[in-house]
């Protein structure tokens, strides 16, 4: 089995809170390696090419505005499947909706309207992984 790579973000809420830690320790003791950690200020530019599927969206400048209000912390872990193993790990997107025992359903809530703080962004294909590493290492 081919040995994978995938970025996370610990977004603003997690920092803030001082979730980091929970977060990166969730990760590790699954038995992925950490293999780069940085603290990182997300600019425009790099929002936008993070999420250039999205930028067209009328809900996308909320999510700029979310993710420059704070520092992040971005982490690439490697190991056997990380990609699909971080994903259930994190849980679903909305954390209303994030089964207990996940990082979302357990440390991310809804707040009032359509906003969403969700604690933790994982790669999704490794494609993405590599292109997001790209962008924040």
């Amino acid at each position: 089995m081919t040995t994978q790579r995938i970025l996370i973000l610990v977004k603003p809420d997690g920092v803030r809170r001082g979730l980091v830690g929970e977060v990166l320790s969730r990760i590790e003791r699954k038995g992925y390696t950490l293999e780069d950690l940085r603290w990182v200020n997300a600019s425009s530019q790099q929002l936008r090419y993070h999420y250039s599927d999205l930028v067209s969206k009328p809900f996308y400048p909320s999510i700029e505005e979310y993710m420059t209000s704070g520092p992040m912390v971005a982490a690439i872990f490697s190991g056997a499947r990380v990609i699909e193993g971080v994903r259930s790990l994190a849980g679903a997107t909305d954390p209303t909706a994030a089964a207990p025992g996940t990082i979302r359903g357990d440390l991310a809530c809804a707040l009032e309207g359509d906003r969403i703080e969700n604690i933790i962004h994982a790669s999704d294909s490794p494609e993405n992984a590599e292109k997001e590493i790209g962008i924040w290492f």
